[in-house]
This record gives structure tokens, sequence and C-alpha cells, in this order.
């Protein structure tokens, strides 16, 4: 399953959990992001899964998942989550409240609490590709984690 060198907050809470997912390795690229990964990888870039951290008005952290080949209205986001305004956090404020580097935030085992929400279609997949903590290192597995454990909410908030 994983090799002690991967071992990172977000494939700990997995194994503490039981939830199986399998491991995969790239190299990672600045700014290269979950469509860079896909292609490394020899995947869908809808299926890999892009892990955003954003904050409404109130500065209040949030993160959204998104498909690698889409990108998230703010606008639909803070109208379906209740806000007025959301935008993405800056680097350092989104790793203060992930605890991982940006290119590598894992939605699992995120210093803080954070709320999650879903692109609604996400949900729908076989399996997903999504940052397992670390930069060049994808988790493949089930979606329904994401409702099942993280709680995330279903939103319909992809641009095309």
């Amino acid at each position: 399953m994983s090799k002690k060198t991967s071992e990172t907050p977000a494939t700990l809470w997995l194994k503490q959990r039981h939830i199986p997912f399998t491991e995969h390795v790239y190299v990672y690229e600045a700014k290269g992001g979950a469509n860079d990964a896909a292609k490394k990888l020899g995947l869908d870039p809808h299926i890999t899964i892009k892990t955003l951290v954003m904050e409404n008005e109130k500065k209040q952290p949030l993160i959204i998942l998104m498909h690698g080949d889409q990108a998230v209205s703010t606008k639909n986001l803070a109208r379906q989550t209740g806000g007025k305004h959301i935008q993405p956090c800056e680097p350092a404020t989104a790793q203060r409240h992930s605890g991982y580097l940006v290119g590598g935030t894992s939605p699992f085992g995120t210093r803080k609490a954070l709320p999650v929400w879903v692109q609604s279609s996400i949900l729908d997949l076989d399996h997903i590709y999504i940052n397992g903590g670390k930069r060049g290192l994808l988790l493949q597995l089930d979606p329904q984690v994401l409702s099942q454990q993280l709680a995330a909410q279903a939103v319909d908030v992809a641009l095309d």
C-alpha cells in the first residue's frame, strides 16, 4: 500500500480509518497543477481532483474540490455556501490552515478541520486521483470517501 517514505498526514489519516488507496508518484512541477500531474501519470485530468483552499468574506477558510480540467466559479460557490464573497487564500494562509504546502494540499489530515465542498459530478466517478499530502503524490481512491469521511457537501460550481 505505502512505503514509510510516502507517509504524510493524509496517508496516515486514511490508514487510521482503513480507507483503501493506492499511491501514484510523479515529478512535481511548480504551477503545473492537476493537469500536469494527470499528463505525467497518463490520466484523464477530469478524474484528477484539485484541492483548493479558499476563504469567505469573514476570512473563514474552506476547501473546494474540483475536477483538474475545470475551474471554480467563486461567485456560485459563495452563493451555494451561504456567503457573499469567496476568494482563493494566499499561499502562506492556505498552508497555515491546511498544514500542507501549496501544490501538495490534501483534504485529508488537515491541520485544522475545514469545511469541505465538492463539485457534485466528482461523486459520480468510479475513482479519483487526489493529492496525497505532498508535492508529486496522488492517491487513487473511491470518491465516496469525500462525503462519507470528510462530510463534503456537494455543490455545482464548475466553470466550463
